[in-house]
């Protein structure tokens, strides 16, 4: 059975948690469609260490983990805050 230690439940069965994608830099909100499209749809799969969205479905718990591709080890898991400190706005 393999373990996943969620930041706010603790360590949980790698079946309770979801993979939400890599950890990227959101473009501008004017952005061109291009580069939203690229943002939403595309992934760089890189062999190695990468930071990703994972979410704690029971609890609907969303935090970041670096996991090694190529062997899938998790190597750490951390709340988003430690990433992102403030939200980002959207002019309407």
């Amino acid at each position: 059975m393999k373990i996943m230690n969620c930041p706010l439940n603790g360590p949980r069965n790698i079946s309770e948690f979801v993979c939400g994608g890599e950890v990227e830099a959101m473009p501008a909100p004017g952005a061109a469609d291009a580069a939203w499209a690229d943002y939403v749809f595309l992934e760089n799969n890189t062999a190695g260490v990468v930071r990703e969205w994972w979410m704690h479905a029971p609890t609907s718990y969303w935090f970041i983990a670096e996991r090694d591709t190529r062997s899938d080890e998790i190597l750490r898991t951390y709340p988003a805050s430690e990433v992102f400190a403030e939200r980002q706005d959207f002019a309407t």
